[in-house]
This record gives structure tokens, sequence and C-alpha cells, in this order.
């Protein structure tokens, strides 16, 4: 992997949750900050975009057509591009100082969403399951907490593992993780990054004494081979981790705050990342001023496909 390549010129404050819709054969992602949903035709280079109530954490396309997504104050189903949101769930927290974040669908079609405590004070952050599947009254399940960022959600191959880190404290934990039951066991911490270093600030030519920094994990994604990909905000790079914990390769990214990655394209050789440029400086949006923007490069290895949000209207 050695060159990276723009979805398209516009740039977002907070880039997030790409997905590849195998059907559309389009890229989704939102811009967090902006409470913007967008999608692009790869191939054309058009991008559409989609003004949200509140800023949509994540989304996931949905089996019977359209999206599901969790914003700030509740999870909502779009039947169709630009449609009307349909409330489908809240998740017990309070929207003035918590908001949902990084999420998507399980194998079986449930809607997992991490949260995000913005005051970083509590610890409020949880991860939580939204399941639809019956047609009737959604069953909301509170799995993992005691975080601040909820991020990097993902499940191995088999989905008999999860993994979920919580960004601010720089830490990748993985599960134990039974489908048919919806239940997590065995949690241990999968990787554990070194913190920030006190008063460090990006630099294009730092110091030979000044503290280096390797950023935090934040949104990641599996591959065929069940490699977990993880960006690393702040960090500019991107690492590839065996399912056994080695570090198995990292990437230089286009931006220092990567945000995550997702596989599409036919054959789901081509890897996107999404990225940020919301509070960063001056010099480092001069050093890279395609902050915000979508990348795109090829892989080796395919990523998994997507999965889909499953309701009582798939049938």
């Amino acid at each position: 992997m050695t060159e990276w390549q723009t979805v398209s010129p516009r740039t977002c404050e907070l880039g997030e949750s790409p997905f590849w819709h195998p059907l559309e054969q389009m890229l989704y992602w939102v811009d967090i900050a902006s409470q913007q949903v967008l999608r692009a035709n790869t191939y054309m280079g058009t991008v559409e975009t989609w003004d949200m109530p509140s800023e949509p954490g994540c989304i996931a396309p949905a089996a019977a057509g359209g999206l599901v997504i969790a914003l700030r104050h509740g999870i909502f189903r779009a039947r169709d591009w630009g449609g009307a949101l349909e409330p489908i769930a809240t998740l017990p927290y309070d929207p003035a100082s918590v908001r949902a974040n990084d999420g998507k669908c399980d194998p079986l079609g449930r809607l997992w969403v991490g949260t995000l405590d913005e005051p970083k004070a509590s610890r409020a952050a949880a991860l939580f399951s939204i399941d639809c599947r019956g047609g009737g009254a959604p069953v909301v399940q509170r799995h993992a907490g005691d975080a601040l960022t909820g991020n990097g959600l993902a499940w191995s191959p088999d989905g008999r593992t999860l993994y979920w880190s919580d960004t601010s404290s720089h830490v990748v934990r993985a599960w134990d993780c039974d489908a048919q039951t919806n239940a997590l066991a065995a949690p241990r911490i999968f990787q554990s990054f070194a913190p920030k270093p006190s008063g460090w600030q990006w630099a294009a030519q730092p110091a030979a004494d000044a503290p280096r920094y390797g950023g935090r994990p934040d949104g990641a994604a599996v591959d065929v081979q069940g490699a977990y990909w993880v960006a690393m905000y702040e960090g500019q790079r991107l690492c590839r981790f065996a399912p056994d914990g080695r570090l198995l390769a990292e990437y230089p990214t286009p931006a220092v705050c990567p945000t995550m990655p997702c596989f599409g394209g036919e054959d789901l050789k081509t890897l996107y990342l999404t990225t940020a440029r919301k509070g960063r400086g001056a010099a480092e949006l001069a050093a890279f001023p395609q902050s915000g923007c979508v990348f795109s490069t090829r892989v080796e290895v395919p990523g998994l496909p997507v999965n889909a949000f499953v309701d009582g209207h798939a049938g």
C-alpha cells in the first residue's frame, strides 16, 4: 500500500463511519461536527450531502433499503436517501453531555453503538446493541462501559470476537462474543498504546528532544484474515494487527488525524479512510491541506463486507 488518492476534494470537519454499499456501489460516511451524512459515487467523483438535525455518530445500510442512523438524540431509520427519519429507540444517556459515536451492525443485523462522554469527566460512555429483528419494540442492551470515547468497533470474521476501544484511554479491548445470546464474555486488552505526552503538539519538524506520539485508537475494520486495522488519531498512521495482537504493518496517512477505515470496491480491496480537520492548527493544515478528505488506496487482503441492519420490514 503506497499511494493514497482523494475520493473527493470535499473536506469534512470530522469524517467518520464510512461503509461501502455493495448494491449501490457507493461509499457512505458522516461528518459528525457538520451534522451531515454523505455518499459518493467513487467512479464519477460526485458527492451528495444530507443535513441531519443533530450529530450523526454512525450509520449502516438496512437490509430492506435505506439507512439506520445513530444521532445524538436517538436511533432513526430512513427508508430513502433524504427521506423521513423514523425514530427507533433512545439510548439511556443524557444527550446534553453524551452522544452517539462509532458503531456498526453485527452479522445478525443488530446495530451496535458506542457513545462519547463530551466533558471527559465521568466515564459515561458505553456500548449498546439495538435489536429490531422481531419487528416489535426494539431490544436495547448495554454491554460495556466505564469509557470516555467508545470507538473501534469490529468483529472477527467468524463473529466470535468483538473489538471495542476507548480512544481517550489508548486501549483496544476484545471480548468473546456469542451472537445467538448477544452476550460478551472474557474481556481482555488487545492493544494498549502509549499515552499522549504532556504538552505534545504536532510539529512539522519536531525538536530532537521533543516527545514522540503515535496517536490513539479511533475507528477500525477487519479483513478476511482477521487482521484489525485501526486509525491512529493524531498519530498520522494506520496500523494492522494480527488476531494475536502482533503488529503486522503500519502505514503513514495523508492526514495527522485519520478516523476510520473501511473496505470497498467490487473486490473489497479498496481501503477507504476518513479523516478530520476540526480543531487542527494552521501549521498542520498548511502541511496537510486535504485533512478532512476521504482517501483511498489498494490493499492485498480484502476486507469483510458491511453488515446490514435488519428490522421487521426486512421480511
